[in-house]
């Protein structure tokens, strides 16, 4: 899982650069009523590395990837990631996931490559598995990469 965990460090060390460059009033900007503000969009990336850092985790003392979900705008909300100054979240989401980096590079590949016959990626991961067809945390801890980088791509206008 090298490969992985050098994309992920590689994506997130060029987004951190590019996010610095982001005033603080421009993140808190919403661009309509109802949409996320880069900072709330952020913030969601924050609370995705949460829950996915958990899972890869939970997912090495388990038989199976079957996990909660999180109600996404809820967290958003809750947090309130408008008030929180943007270098700060830029950097809080910056070391979560050079953490969950080690954690992909250091999960030993009888974990990555089992196949798991239970799951519930088809309700949770970005690209959905179909629930009677087994999976593997390698491919869900590829999915979390994927998700990451398509939100940045828009967050980024790349």
């Amino acid at each position: 899982m090298q490969d992985i965990a050098a994309e992920l460090r590689r994506t997130v060390d060029e987004a951190a650069l590019a996010l610095a460059e982001v005033p603080d009033a421009e993140a808190a900007r919403r661009p309509a009523p109802g949409k996320w503000s880069q900072k709330e969009s952020l913030g969601h990336l924050v609370d995705s590395a949460a829950n996915n850092h958990a899972r890869f985790v939970r997912a090495q003392m388990q038989d199976d990837l079957v996990f909660p979900g999180y109600e996404q705008d809820a967290w958003v909300r809750v947090q309130d990631y408008q008030s929180v100054p943007w270098r700060d979240l830029v950097e809080l989401w910056r070391t979560y996931n050079l953490h969950i980096a080690h954690v992909i590079e250091h999960t030993p590949q009888p974990a990555l490559t089992a196949p798991r016959a239970r799951h519930n990626l088809h309700e949770i991961a970005w690209r959905t598995v179909p629930a009677d067809r087994p999976t593997t945390l390698e491919y869900f801890m590829r999915d979390y990469v994927g998700h990451l980088r398509h939100h940045l791509a828009q967050a980024l206008g790349r």
